[in-house]
């Protein structure tokens, strides 16, 4: 049986022919798809199909792929789930707007199908999905009293208080205080966050510091200037 029978592709663009050419190209690879042609419907499919990865176009009629996007991360049960943006070459798409709405990706169209499954199962990959669950779930927890970091229950508590972040934020957390006062250098947390197969902007990590900092408070994430950043405990 093909590995990647196990794995769950929800496909959302409103061109019929690109939904049918990645569909057929997914489900000859083995994979379980899905299909949805615009942003409304996107959402109802996600909560019920419950994807490892969705593909999501940008442009679509009822509500656009960012804000699509960005209803998908609020909620509990997809917190998990990948999601890469499907742009065409010549949109005038930002990586900083898609990656702020909660993208882990973004995939240029056209795309050959071979390189198209490639990116997929490298996201699969560095999400940990083809993890044992047991190693998966396993790991970091961050305590200090006044705030809780949780990796397993997907949690963070500021005196008391739930925090929701969106999934690259709280990894981008998880990074740094999984070793507190440690430097952590901009292309490690690159690599971390997105691999060597995303090339992302430099703001684009500004960005998700400024966030965490607005959430979770200034003084708990140092910059240091011209190295990178480090989370004090």
């Amino acid at each position: 049986m093909d590995q990647n029978t196990n794995y769950k592709i929800l496909v959302v663009d409103d061109e019929e022919d690109i939904v049918e050419f990645i569909s057929y190209n997914l489900k000859k690879e083995g994979f379980n798809v899905d299909i949805a042609r615009n942003g409304v419907d996107a959402v109802k499919h996600a909560k019920e199909f419950q994807p490892d990865l969705i593909l999501l176009d940008i442009m679509m009629p009822e509500m656009d792929g960012i804000e699509t996007c960005e209803k998908i991360r609020t909620i509990p049960s997809l917190s998990g789930t990948i999601i890469a943006f499907l742009t065409a070459r010549a949109e005038d798409f930002s990586q900083i707007a898609g990656f702020s709405a909660g993208a882990d990706d973004y995939i240029t169209k056209p795309i050959r199908p071979k390189v198209l499954v490639s990116r997929i199962m490298a996201l699969l990959k560095r999400s940990g999905h083809n993890q044992p669950l047991t190693e998966k779930n396993s790991g970091h927890r961050f305590d200090n009293g006044s705030l809780v970091i949780d990796k397993e229950r997907h949690l963070i508590l500021l005196n008391g208080n739930a925090i929701d972040v969106p999934k690259k934020e709280f990894s981008l957390l998880l990074l740094l205080s999984s070793k507190p006062s440690r430097l952590f250098s901009r292309e490690e947390i690159f690599d971390h966050l997105w691999g060597s197969e995303v090339v992302v902007s430099d703001r684009t990590i500004d960005v998700y510091i400024r966030k965490l900092r607005e959430k979770i408070g200034e003084q708990r994430i140092k910059t240091v200037k011209g190295m990178g950043y480090k989370f004090e405990p």
